[in-house]
């Protein structure tokens, strides 16, 4: 934890001295200190908190849409061979495309609106869940699901009570990367046609040259990814307390 922290404290000290000290030119790199300043200006204003709350709702709202498709799709992929032969070249061709390269298909597909964003945040997302969720249901130790049924458990309780609890970790794994996913994304799907989220913050602070203000949105956006990582770490260790 000190370790840590030294280590934060360290990156922001050289970010604060090197602008101060002429080895990198201020205005492209201005002190943290005025950075800090400008992230506050912008949070009294309200302006901060507007952005914040427009990338927010679009970053969940992709994200639980693609948990919601993605773990019940992966339970049965992974539990049922028949789905899975069915499936896997169409995985193995989506998986592969990187979701960037689609932003253009879907602005072309759904407009300039909410619903191109936040559908390109659920391809994102989709993958790393669905691909744990399959690994996670392919690996569950046989002798526990042999056990189960010899002791005469009926489908349903065998997948509730044994199946389920046994994927939480390789699940959360996916469910992890995914959240850090909706993020990344989210960036570059503010950046084509939003009028407000921390991505068009930080862009139109560059295209103004406003860039104290670009470095504290993205600041912003990086504490964004690491209290959505706490969160889906805390979840993770409520829903599988037994490893702890």
């Amino acid at each position: 934890m000190f370790r840590s922290a030294a280590g934060i404290v360290l990156f922001l000290l050289v970010w604060e001295l090197t602008p101060r000290l002429g080895v990198v030119d201020s205005i492209f790199l201005p002190p943290f200190s005025q950075v800090v300043q400008t992230w506050w200006e912008l949070a009294a204003g309200g302006q901060l908190w507007g952005h914040l709350g427009a990338s927010l709702a679009r970053s969940l709202a992709g994200f639980l849409i693609a948990v919601a498709i993605a773990v019940p799709l992966g339970v049965v992929i992974g539990w049922y061979e028949v789905v899975s032969d069915l499936l896997n070249p169409l995985l193995e061709l989506f998986r592969n495309t990187a979701a960037l390269a689609l932003l253009p298909v879907f602005v072309l597909l759904l407009g300039l609106g909410e619903t191109s964003k936040v559908s390109l945040i659920v391809f994102a997302c989709t993958w790393p869940i669905l691909l744990n969720t399959i690994s996670g249901v392919r690996t569950v130790d046989p002798l526990l699901v042999k056990s189960a049924r010899s002791m005469g458990f009926p489908p349903f309780p065998l997948f509730y009570k044994v199946v389920l609890p046994a994927v939480v970790p390789t699940v959360f794994t996916g469910i992890r990367l995914a959240g850090a996913n909706s993020i990344l994304v989210l960036v570059a799907a503010e950046m084509a046609g939003a009028r407000a989220g921390l991505g068009y913050l930080i862009n139109a602070s560059q295209f103004n040259f406003q860039v104290p203000q670009m470095y504290a949105g993205i600041i912003t956006i990086s504490l964004l990814g690491l209290g959505f990582n706490q969160a889906l770490v805390t979840a993770e260790r409520r829903l599988s307390r037994w490893r702890y």
